[in-house]
């Protein structure tokens, strides 16, 4: 072969590795325009583009000059989604250690899920929470007439607060525990509410519980206000000494640079890092799957259980974890902190998703 570009296949490995190689790229901008932050998402899919290619680059294409240069720079790129990914596996030391013997009292279960609003199989759900029985339940996209589906489950968790919308943004807590202070937020965008609530663990300890689902990125949707909700959340926390869960669909991956500086911000806790990526959508697509639903805590808090439930007809998998308080545990955390330079970058995040909120652009439904 005299040249890396004389023949289809060449010209076909050339043009998916350096498409592979811009997407990797694309990302390190921190602009929140849709088509940047979409590939935040996909970074296992882009691992295993890259190495397929640079497989196939061994195969197709000489050894030397520029086709030499192509390697190297795919085999950094596919270095760079692997560093990225690699605290979500059990090779990483876990960023939450575990409970060997949970104290009844001090624990908690929590399951999230994100309904998908058209989804029409809510006796499959109510199985799953029966199954479960969680002692808080979260769900997301719940309309009119996902609220009348799930009005048995105040039987059994009588704390609630119903707030259905139309527009693939409503909300509904369901708590078997009691339930001070809750209500419902609009903190950057109308009619993307979320919900604060402070829940009574059995010991009688107030649990502080942040419910969140902000706006994804997709087409004519970017995420400034996302941005800008998840880290007014992370400034609250780190202004509160009480014990914190902050939970839901957030649109957002686990290794994005936005959830990484909302954990830096607030000083919260990721149950997968150490134990596994924990997929939650899409549920549909096995080799399209990536943690968009999330259950942050800070470290007075061990973790004695942790699930993905089976598939009930939504886009979403629903996720369960058992979180028991023990302020000993502090002693093992590692706890993230925000640096000057976090702080500034975080205010103008803020200030931007204001920005963006205040311009009117209806919300997008995903």
């Amino acid at each position: 072969m005299t040249s890396g570009w004389t023949t289809l296949p060449a010209i076909l490995v050339w043009a998916v590795s350096l498409l592979l190689v811009g997407l990797t790229i694309l990302p390190l901008s921190k602009r929140p325009w849709w088509w940047i932050r979409l590939w935040d998402y996909p970074r296992l899919q882009l691992a295993a583009g890259l190495i397929g290619m640079a497989a196939f680059q061994a195969v197709v294409l000489p050894w030397g000059g520029a086709e030499g240069a192509l390697r190297i720079v795919t085999l950094a790129c596919f270095t760079w989604q692997v560093f990225r990914i690699w605290p979500y596996t059990i090779l990483h030391r876990q960023q939450v250690p575990g409970a060997k013997h949970a104290n009844p009292s001090e624990s908690l279960t929590i399951l999230v899920a994100n309904v998908l609003q058209d989804n029409r199989r809510a006796p499959d759900l109510l199985a799953l929470i029966r199954q479960v029985d969680p002692d808080v339940i979260l769900t997301l996209e719940t309309n009119a007439w996902w609220e009348t589906q799930l009005r048995p489950l105040l039987e059994t968790h009588p704390f609630a607060v119903l707030h259905a919308l139309e527009n693939t943004y409503g909300i509904h807590l369901f708590s078997r525990l009691r339930l001070r202070d809750a209500v419902v937020r609009e903190r950057v965008t109308k009619d993307i509410p979320s919900v604060f609530a402070r829940v009574r663990l059995r010991s009688g300890r107030l649990v502080d519980l942040h419910c969140l689902h902000p706006e994804p990125p997709q087409i004519g949707n970017d995420v400034a206000e996302r941005d800008a909700e998840l880290l007014l959340v992370a400034r609250e926390v780190a202004a509160n000494p009480r014990p914190t869960i902050v939970c839901g669909d957030l649109n957002d991956v686990a290794w994005s640079h936005t959830t990484r500086l909302f954990q830096r911000l607030s000083g919260l806790l990721d149950p997968r890092v150490g134990r596994g990526l924990y997929p939650t959508f899409h549920a549909e697509h096995w080799f399209a799957r990536w943690p968009l639903d999330h259950v942050f805590h800070d470290a007075r808090f061990r973790v004695a259980g942790l699930r993905v439930l089976p598939y009930y007809g939504s886009d979403h998998f629903a996720i369960c974890i058992t979180l028991c308080h023990d302020p000993a545990a502090l002693a093992e955390a590692e706890i993230p902190e925000a640096d000057e330079d976090d702080e500034a970058e975080a205010e103008a995040k803020i200030a931007e998703g204001r920005e963006a909120a205040a311009m009117g652009t209806p919300p997008i439904q995903d």
